[in-house]
C-alpha cells in the first residue's frame, strides 16, 4: 500500500511538472504569434495601398443598356433589325433598339478580324497569300481585293483591303497569317469576344460570309468596335479615303492596287449628317443579315460617338436611319425606356 501511495505521489508531481512545461511552452508560442502579428501590423501600416482596393469595374467606362432607349427624332424601327447610339466619353446609351437580339453580322465581322490582327501582328509584317485566300475562290457577288496566291504584301496593306474594300480574300489571308488557318483564327476571334464580354457572339470565319452559327448582337458589335477605336492604326485606316497597296506577285512582278471605302458617306452617295463628323466605320451586307453599318463620329467639340444600324431592308433606308440617329446627337434628352416599342420589327 505504501509503495502504491509513493508511486501515486510521484505521478502527481510528474503531471504537475508536465502541465507547467506545457503552459510555459504555450505562453512562449502565444508570445511569438503576438510578435509576428505586431510585425505584420507594422508592415501593413507602412506599405498599405488603398488603391489596390479601389480599382474600376470592367464596365465602368462602357455604355450599358438592358432595354430599348429612344429619343425624339430617332428613326422608325420598321424595316431594320437593331440600332444604337453610344456616347463613348460619358459611357451612355443615347438610343437603343433591340441591342441584345441575335443577328448575323455580315462583313461587320471584319472589325474583329482587324482587332485580332492588330493585337497579334505588326503592320510592317510581310505576308504571303495562301491558296485559300486567292480572290478566284470567291463568288462574283462576294467582295474581294483581287489578291492572288503567292502575292506578298504587308499586314498593313491587307488591313486596308479588309476594312476599306471589305475584301473577303484579305480576311482569309489575315486569318492564315495570324492564326495558321481560318479555324484557329476564328477561335482567336471568339476568345477575344469573350474577353470583351461580347458573350452573345460566335464567329466561324474572318470575313462574315453567312453561316447560321456565325452571329452577334448590335451591343456586342459596339463592344468590339469600342475596343478597335483604341488603336490609332484602326482609326487611321477607317478614316482613309483611298489607299494604294504595293503587291509583289508570285512571279516577282510588282503591281499596285487602289482601294476605297465602301460606305456611302465616304463615297459621296449619301448626304452627310449635320450634328457630327463621320470618322469612318464598317459596312456589311448579306441577304440574311440585311444592310449593316457601324460608324465612329465626333461632334463639334470632338466628343466621340459610335452608331450602329443592323438589318436595314435597303441601302437607302440604312443611310436614312443612320443619318437620323447621328443627327440626334446632342439634340434631345433620351426618353424613358417605357416609351419605346419593344416588339420585333
Amino acid at each position: 500500500m505504501t509503495g502504491v501511495k509513493c508511486i501515486g505521489r510521484f505521478g502527481k508531481w510528474i503531471l504537475i511538472a508536465s502541465s507547467a512545461a506545457f503552459l510555459l511552452t504555450g505562453c512562449a508560442r502565444i508570445g511569438q504569434q503576438f510578435k509576428a502579428q505586431e510585425v505584420v501590423r507594422a508592415y501593413e501600416a507602412e506599405h498599405y495601398n488603398k488603391n489596390l482596393y479601389t480599382g474600376e469595374l470592367f464596365a465602368s467606362d462602357l455604355c450599358v443598356a438592358s432595354e430599348n432607349v429612344a429619343f425624339q427624332g430617332a428613326p422608325d424601327p420598321a424595316g431594320l433589325h437593331a440600332a444604337g447610339l453610344f456616347d463613348v466619353e460619358d459611357g451612355k446609351v443615347d438610343f437603343a433598339y433591340n441591342l441584345h437580339d441575335r443577328l448575323y453580322p455580315a462583313s461587320t465581322t471584319k472589325i474583329m478580324t482587324a482587332l485580332v490582327a492588330l493585337k497579334k501582328g505588326n503592320l510592317t509584317d510581310m505576308v504571303t497569300v495562301q491558296a485559300d485566300a486567292d480572290a478566284a475562290n470567291f463568288a462574283a457577288d462576294e467582295k474581294t481585293c483581287g489578291i492572288k496566291a503567292g502575292d506578298q504584301m504587308t499586314l498593313g496593306d491587307l488591313l486596308h483591303g479588309l476594312l476599306m474594300e471589305s475584301g473577303n480574300d484579305a480576311a482569309v489571308a489575315i486569318a492564315d497569317y495570324i492564326g495558321g488557318n481560318s479555324e484557329q483564327f476564328a477561335q482567336m476571334m471568339n476568345e477575344e469576344a469573350q474577353a470583351l464580354m461580347a458573350t452573345k457572339t460566335h464567329f466561324l470565319n474572318s470575313n462574315g460570309l453567312h453561316n447560321e452559327n456565325h452571329y452577334t448582337t448590335a451591343y456586342d458589335l459596339y463592344l468590339i468596335f469600342n475596343e478597335c477605336i483604341k488603336h490609332d492604326e484602326f482609326v487611321d485606316i477607317i478614316n482613309t479615303a483611298e489607299y494604294t497597296a504595293n503587291i509583289t506577285g508570285a512571279d516577282k512582278t510588282m503591281r499596285q492596287v487602289a482601294w476605297k471605302q465602301t460606305n456611302f458617306y465616304a463615297l459621296g452617295e449619301a448626304e452627310l449628317p449635320q450634328s457630327a463628323t463621320i470618322i469612318g466605320g464598317k459596312t456589311g451586307t448579306t441577304e440574311p443579315a440585311g444592310n449593316c453599318l457601324i460608324l465612329l463620329e465626333k461632334d463639334s467639340s470632338g466628343r466621340p460617338y459610335i452608331s450602329i444600324v443592323m438589318g436595314a431592308d435597303t441601302k437607302s433606308l440604312l443611310y436614312q436611319d443612320m443619318t437620323a440617329i447621328i443627327n440626334g446627337i446632342g439634340q434631345q434628352e433620351p426618353a424613358a425606356a417605357s416609351d419605346v416599342d419593344n416588339g420585333t420589327p
